[in-house]
């Protein structure tokens, strides 16, 4: 069984970003394939991780003629984790304006709904009668349509449509079998 142990995808990043650190330099792809590969980081991830630590902006990239050089200092990192820290303490500062803010307009509406003479009570009951009362009405209202003069009339003329199509077919039958028996004999 093989004794090296495999490497995470973070234990790839830290080694190549190491190997940058510790010379301070400035390398071309292929030189930084080759310290990698010496480092212990599979030869086919190596341009993937590369690509990852540019993106993440811990390792600088620029092209020359035909070639690119890499590289990356430690105080880089330390500058984007302070510019990170920064910009994280203006969020804090930001939320914390928010959070005040929407104390205040809490404690206005907590206001607003005090019961200073005792009516908030009264009200609500009131309010809750008045749906009530509404409910029953629109109720009854249904009831009541069931009833209308209009709707009955309505449903009249739909009545006296239906039984004279009914009429209709009864005689269409009737009509088909007198032809049929006087054709048959």
């Amino acid at each position: 069984m093989g004794g090296t142990k495999r490497m995470s995808a973070e234990e790839k990043r830290k080694t190549i970003l190491e190997i940058y650190h510790k010379t301070k330099q400035v390398y071309t792809e292929k030189e930084i394939h080759l310290l990698a590969a010496k480092a212990g980081v599979n030869a086919n991830s190596i341009p993937d991780i590369n690509q990852s630590l540019i993106d993440d902006a811990l390792v600088e990239k620029e092209k020359i003629g035909g070639t690119n050089y890499f590289w990356s200092f430690p105080a880089k990192k330390d500058f984007m984790a302070q510019k990170q820290y920064e910009e994280t303490l203006k969020e804090i500062e930001a939320l914390k304006t928010k959070v005040a803010e929407s104390e205040v307009k809490l404690a206005d509406a907590k206001r607003g709904r005090e019961d200073e003479d005792g009516e908030r009570p009264k009200k609500l009951a009131r309010l809750a009668d008045l749906k009530k009362k509404a409910k029953d009405a629109t109720a009854e209202l249904e009831s009541l349509k069931e009833n209308d003069p209009q709707a009955l009339a309505d449903l009249e003329k739909e009545l006296k449509l239906v039984k004279d199509a009914a009429n209709r077919w009864t005689d269409n039958i009737f009509n088909c079998k007198s032809y049929l028996t006087k054709k048959r004999g």
